[in-house]
């Protein structure tokens, strides 16, 4: 039988952290099949497993989407790369591996404008379900879930010194961020289980494939949403060279990511009618929201030499690399069995603010010296990250073409709006104070970046313009909202407006980018409509 010819009730549209989580669950029931398709490879490289082979699948082309943004006025012509994961797992299997849920507060204002069922209290059943962690309380955390969730415990005095230096300045120390609490400076909580990444390709998709019901398709690019009158009813796709088209009976469901997307809805009729016209695209659905409402965390780094202290720039470099790879082989602790980020901070810039405003990360490592190899310093560094958890600056995802093999026109906007860069340069500042208290002021004596020139807030606004990043938490080009909500692209079960049986289930839906990073809030998303779809009647 070729795809031309099959036909599944749920057709699933990318093999990332939602997808993997959708053909997991609705495969459960054996009555219904599943296709799941993914552009992107198997996740079959050791550098999938090890943690700290991230530093390689991130920057590797088979693996990740060539997404840059735009070229904008601040930026000049400095394009920004946008990593997504191109890959069973997504971003899951490149990512930085933190698990950071977000406050209670952002899913409750997912409920206050117009998304029943997604406050906090409705979505913590599902944290707890994706979860399985020995952290925090009974309560609130998840002991039984597909997802390893473990507290990080590096044992190094430069670690050490950065805490104590950081609840000496007035930060609380907190156990559990992802409590009922987030505010306060913790331990990383990671996705790593006995020294191996886990995954949503791992953790969910890996024991269900083994389902007849259940088929996944590495490899296949979906070019678009084909209807019948205004039901989807299947895929067009590009597979070896062939073209083909799978066929669904219940429900097609887009999960390619808060870039992939949109586009995929714009060249399949959705969107915004002008749009769609320009690009040679027939309207099937007028909905301008589509591709709009684009926000990420955009981040500024302070890294500093600390001579004398044992950091990963050592551990990680010949020739004590070999040695370390061999001990992770053995099972033994070893940097490459360690996220980047050990610490976990969140910070408030006002006093006046009912909860933390500023997420930030502490690295025992420094990359300055060799940003473009990304290869550690070759003197013992430490660098810390810190970003705005709701940005306020909008931007967009735009088809260019009607040609599905060209990368869409990406433009963030990052930090437009003043608050956005009023918040970034009140955090930096905030780091460095941390850093020049003691004890972790004994440990560094330069500062490497920004470095002392930069003083005033036009200048820590220039570098973070000049020098600043993405976090890689792209969101809201599918906004969830009611019908009267001119942005919304789907309803509160996630259904897009207006046509049936297509829903999106993805990052795209946030209204608002959860306070924290974005793998956390998309898993728990795909367990809600995971419900969500077995509940409602199929065909």
């Amino acid at each position: 039988m070729t795809l031309s010819e099959a036909q599944f009730d749920y057709v699933i549209v990318g093999g990332g952290a939602a997808g993997s989580v959708l053909a997991a669950r609705l495969s459960e029931d054996p009555s219904c099949t599943v296709c799941l398709l993914e552009a992107g490879p198997e996740p079959s490289s050791i550098n999938f497993i090890m943690p700290a082979g991230f530093t390689r699948t991130l920057n590797d082309e088979r693996y990740t989407w060539g997404y840059f943004t735009e070229p904008s006025e601040r930026f000049g012509e400095r394009r920004v790369k946008l990593i997504q994961g191109k890959v069973l797992g997504g971003g899951t299997s490149v990512n930085g591996m933190i698990f950071t849920r977000g406050q209670g507060r952002d899913f409750d204002g997912w409920a206050q404008a117009g998304n029943p069922g997604w406050d906090y209290e409705s979505v913590l059943a599902y944290f707890r379900k994706v979860e399985s962690t020995g952290a925090g309380d009974d309560a609130v955390r998840g002991r039984s879930g597909a997802y390893s969730v473990n507290v990080l415990d590096v044992d190094m005095p430069v670690v050490k010194a950065f805490r104590q230096a950081a609840i000496g300045y007035g930060i609380a120390a907190n156990a559990d961020y992802n409590g009922r609490s987030q505010a306060g400076i913790g331990p990383a909580q990671v996705s790593v289980q006995s020294g191996r990444r886990v995954s949503a390709a791992s953790a969910y998709l890996a024991p269900a494939r083994g389902r007849r019901n259940l088929t996944v398709l590495a490899g296949v690019t979906v070019t678009g949403v084909e209807f019948d009158g205004m039901r989807a009813r299947s895929v067009s796709c590009q597979r070896g060279g062939e073209v083909q088209t799978i066929h669904a009976r219940a429900e097609i469901i887009l999960a390619a990511g808060a870039i992939g997307t949109p586009k995929l809805l714009q060249l399949s009729g959705i969107g915004h009618h002008e749009l769609l016209s320009r690009i040679g695209v027939a309207t099937v659905r007028h909905l301008p929201g589509v591709g709009e409402n684009f926000h990420d965390h955009y981040l500024a780094r302070i890294a500093v030499r600390c001579p004398g202290a044992v950091t990963f720039n050592q551990r990680a470099r010949f020739p004590r690399l070999p040695l370390e790879v061999l001990n992770w082989f053995l099972g033994r602790p070893s940097v490459v069995a360690v996220p980047p980020a050990t610490l976990q901070y969140f910070l408030k810039t006002r006093p006046d603010l009912e909860d933390a405003d500023v997420q930030g990360i502490f690295t025992p490592a420094s990359v300055t010296q060799n940003a473009v190899s990304r290869a550690p310093d070759p003197f013992p560094g430490a660098t810390c990250a810190v970003w705005q958890h709701r940005p306020q600056s909008r931007g967009f995802v735009r088809a260019r073409s009607a040609d599905p093999l060209e990368l869409p026109a990406v433009q963030p906007n990052y930090l437009r709006e003043a608050v956005d860069r009023d918040v970034l340069v009140a955090a930096c500042r905030t780091v460095r104070a941390i850093l020049d208290t003691e004890p972790f002021k004994a440990m560094w004596d330069l500062e490497l970046a920004p470095g002392n020139d930069v003083q005033t807030d036009d200048e820590w606004i220039d570098y973070a313009f000049a020098n600043g990043s993405t976090v890689f938490h792209p969101v809201g080009t599918a906004k969830m909202g009611p019908a009267s909500d001119p942005l919304a692209v789907v309803d509160p079960t996630l259904r897009v407006h207006g046509v049936e049986g297509l829903r999106v289930v993805d990052a795209s839906v946030m209204p608002q980018i959860a306070s924290g990073n974005t793998a956390a809030a998309t898993l728990m998303i795909a367990e809600k409509a995971s419900d969500l779809i077995r509940s409602g009647a199929r065909g």
